[in-house]
């Protein structure tokens, strides 16, 4: 199926067997938002709390690490989901959380995923219908997940900056990533691409072009691998995401991104807008 649904499409389709609609949504500390209180307020009819905020590996040392098949698998039996539904993911998010739980289930082994284009926003400025409350649905049965391989490590990336097999697009805004910011910065030779220009005004994907020349603009040569990085491994999915939307599936994600490499004081470092200007 496609990546990307329309609230049209979700409308049509919301109640047929076999559809299931999570709500994906994770925000900043600084947003001051429940992710849980919110979707008990009110969600789109039939959808299933997945948790994001949750939904990582605690024992790491990397805040918001991977999840581990056993804990994805664990998730989707509570949820009451098969390995054969289609999942439609959605967030209500500025960060857009939808992107980065797309990426989890797909590298966990789910074929039939796709997020919702515009998300809780544009169904609410439809004036379609919304519930409230918790929901709870008869658990499944254990899937037998894999593990992620478009995953980078700190190790994968040093390693990166010496063979320059992969080209490294950061999704971070202009001021973190140049480091006019406190405690900003850069991986050396990456580039950098702003999650948010790849909207449109009402939080729908621009078009595949646009998305092109998006990424044709930062420096991204379209026939060689990418790795995407921001400062969570949050927003670097959005990118992974619209680099599927035009048909790119060389990619992978640093997940320690910024909070790893630039707490890590042995890690070279850049500054300044363009590669190659070294701090």
């Amino acid at each position: 199926m496609d990546a990307l649904v329309s609230t049209d499409w979700l409308a049509a389709n919301r109640n047929t067997p076999a559809v299931v609609i999570l709500d994906a949504s994770k925000h900043l500390p600084d947003a001051g938002r429940n992710a849980l209180g919110d979707f008990e307020d009110a969600h789109i009819p039939g959808a299933r709390f997945l948790d994001m905020p949750n939904l990582h590996d605690a024992s790491a040392p990397v805040t918001n690490t991977m999840p581990s098949p056993a804990q994805i698998s664990e998730r989707m039996s509570v949820l009451g989901i098969n390995s054969s539904d289609t999942i439609i993911l959605y967030d209500d998010s500025a960060i857009k959380s939808a992107a980065r739980a797309w990426f989890i289930l797909k590298e966990s082994g789910f074929h039939n995923v796709a997020t919702l284009d515009g998300g809780l926003a544009k169904w609410r400025a439809e004036d379609r219908p919304l519930e409230s409350g918790s929901v709870n649905q008869a658990p499944t049965a254990a899937l037998p997940l894999r593990e992620p391989g478009k995953v980078r490590s700190k190790e994968d990336m040093l390693a990166n900056i010496t063979s320059q097999a992969a080209q490294v697009v950061d999704a971070r805004d202009a001021g973190r990533f140049g480091g006019i910011e406190a405690e900003g910065g850069h991986i050396p030779s990456s580039r950098n691409l702003w999650f948010g220009a790849l909207f449109q005004l009402d939080g729908t994907y621009k078009p595949v072009d646009q998305i092109k020349a998006l990424f044709a603009d930062a420096g991204i040569d379209m026939s060689k691998p990418v790795i995407t990085t921001c400062n969570s491994g949050m927003t670097a999915a959005v990118l992974l995401f619209a680099l599927y939307l035009i048909g790119r599936d060389d990619t992978a994600l640093y997940d320690g991104s910024w909070s790893e490499w630039g707490a890590d004081p042995d890690t070279p470092k850049s500054i300044g807008q363009h590669a190659g200007e070294d701090a």
